[in-house]
């Protein structure tokens, strides 16, 4: 493991059902120190009040959204500053991207998206327990990730791959292509 690695932070995002989950526990698991964090679970501790981010989503829906990426961006943060290697694991697409990368303060941030085609995600969700997609649909959630997300981090087309190929891709070409 390289020095600069034990306190980097990784952020791992994709459309649902693109293997994220598996893939962030896989990656902190690769570290002395590491730590999963799903950003979903800032959106789930609002209890009343709480708007989803579903097609044509209202003003305040997009403001939990910010608030979420932020709250995961400083926990990161306050991860590496005690010393660990943190997995930020969230759908954060489109302009977001960008801004979650701005909330960031510790260096190095490595963004990872995972990619997988259409037909490969909608496999994927068909055989999960958990179902993410209602009014999303697969093609849609994909348009805005292919021509909305700016193009930066290392971008995985991880159709073909197993979870376990994925991190060792990551962990092989994060510090030349990753890094923000």
């Amino acid at each position: 493991m390289k020095h600069d690695e034990e306190t980097a932070i990784y952020l791992i995002t994709g459309v649902m059902a693109s293997g994220k989950s598996t893939v962030a526990q896989l990656l902190a698991e690769q570290f002395g120190r590491g730590v999963h964090l799903r950003g979903d679970a800032f959106r789930r501790m609002i209890v009343t009040g709480r708007e989803e981010l579903l097609p044509g989503a209202s003003e305040e829906a997009t403001r939990q959204l910010l608030l979420r990426h932020r709250l995961a961006a400083a926990t990161a943060d306050t991860y590496a500053d005690a010393g660990f290697t943190v997995v930020v694991q969230d759908v954060v697409i489109g302009p977001m991207l960008e801004e979650f990368v701005s909330f960031v303060r510790h260096r190095p941030l490595y963004v990872v998206v995972l990619a997988p085609g259409s037909e490969a995600v909608a496999a994927r969700e068909a055989a999960r327990a958990k179902k993410g997609y209602g009014l999303w649909t697969v093609a849609g959630l994909n348009g805005i990730l292919h021509n909305k997300t700016p193009k930066i981090g290392l971008w995985l087309d991880t159709s073909e791959q197993t979870p376990e190929e994925t991190v060792s891709e990551i962990r092989r070409r994060s510090a030349e292509e990753a890094a923000v």
